[in-house]
């Protein structure tokens, strides 16, 4: 083992279970612990140079999950924002809706639908429903081809319908690419259209 891959054990074997308690205590899922812990020591594998030696390592490492905390609270953030956003323009953007009560889509529904799908579906998502962007945009921050951006927004967009539908928010209309409407219905329970 080089001199690097020994530093960085080292520095690793020293603070892991340090960070993983500081990030424990400020995440609400081990989970996203987890990932937090894990990018800190990736930056640090990738700047090792910058990581001091010593006490100063772990400090450091602090700093660096702090950092990486404050993005993970600005995802979810921004999560939670485009849920609500959602919310309100779901109606708008699908047509017009109803529901067995007609007061809409049950907005714990669509999150959970959105909740469902994958982060790669849910970026897309974002990126074409909060951030405006059309497929040649996405196919660059993506780096690949608008082909490939169309294909993969439109299987995300299939499988947020699927997992709407399985909320219970079922489609309405003449079917093909155009959604007329969404209407809510409990499984065994009739639509009132």
């Amino acid at each position: 083992m080089d001199d690097r891959r020994r530093r960085f054990q080292r520095i690793y074997d020293d603070n892991y279970e340090l960070i993983l308690g500081y990030a424990l205590r400020r995440t609400a899922t081990a989970d996203d612990a987890a990932d937090v812990v894990a990018d800190t020591f990736l930056t640090a594998w990738r700047r090792l140079d910058d990581v001091p030696d010593g006490e100063r390592a772990r400090l450091w490492l602090y700093g660096t999950a702090r950092k990486l905390l404050g993005n993970h609270y600005r995802s979810l953030h921004r999560q939670r924002r485009l849920t609500e956003q959602l919310r309100t323009d779901l109606p708008r953007l699908v047509g017009h809706t109803t529901s067995a009560t007609g007061d809409g889509p049950d907005a714990d529904s669509i999150s959970a639908a959105f909740a469902r799908l994958t982060g790669q579906d849910r970026d897309l998502l974002i990126l074409v429903g909060w951030e405006d962007l059309d497929p040649g945009q996405i196919a660059e921050v993506l780096g690949c081809t608008r082909a490939t951006a169309r294909v993969r927004l439109h299987r995300a967009r299939k499988r947020f319908t699927q997992a709407l539908e399985k909320e219970g928010l079922q489609r309405n209309g003449a079917g093909g690419h155009e959604v007329s409407g969404w209407a809510t219905a409990r499984p065994g329970q009739e639509e009132t259209r």
